[in-house]
């Protein structure tokens, strides 16, 4: 399952839907901000994963990142220590503070939700990302054994959010999007 459908499915009671609950968001919001801020999450993942260094970087940041206790733990989406994990992983991922308040303003004005609330979901839900690509990659091993080519196909899956074997058409909307 891709990470989009993994985090829908925990938004039905699971650790994302206790954090968006928490920030007021109720269960249908959580689903639309998740549908809209996950498919830039994951073009930010592809990105660096397959920039020099970066397959490598990503394998070692969720062997010693823990990132599963985001999934596995309600709570721990919660502390402050994950907000803190969650905005590190969006620097890594989008680069900059920008690329990230874009991300957000888009989503608002796509949702019709606070782009403040948004900004402050947004690392919640990176961590809780990162939480399935480390889970479903029994965090990070299978991506080393695999060789790139393994683990790109591996991420391959992981990132295409519309189901249909390619992420392509994924990261270009996502571009439109975002530029």
């Amino acid at each position: 399952m891709d990470i989009l459908g993994t985090l829908l499915g925990s938004a039905q009671g699971g650790s994302v839907q206790q954090a968006a609950t928490q920030l007021g968001l109720g269960s249908t919001d959580t689903q639309a901000l998740l549908k809209k801020l996950v498919p830039a999450l994951a073009g930010g993942l592809k990105r660096n994963a397959t920039s020099e260094g970066g397959l490598e970087n990503l394998t070692r940041a969720l062997a010693k990142g823990n990132h599963q206790r985001y999934l596995d733990d309600p709570a721990a989406l919660r502390d402050q220590a994950t907000l803190t994990d969650g905005n590190a992983i969006l620097g890594h991922l989008f680069g900059s503070k920008d690329v990230s308040r874009k991300v957000a303003d888009q989503a608002s004005v796509e949702t019709g939700l606070d782009a403040g609330l948004i900004k402050k979901f947004l690392p919640l839900v990176a961590a809780a990302a990162m939480g399935v690509v480390s889970k479903q990659t029994a965090g990070g091993a299978n991506l080393a054994e695999g060789g790139s080519e393994g683990a790109l196909g591996m991420l391959s899956g992981l990132l295409d959010s519309d189901g249909d074997g390619q992420i392509v058409d994924d990261l270009l909307s996502l571009g439109k999007k975002l530029f």
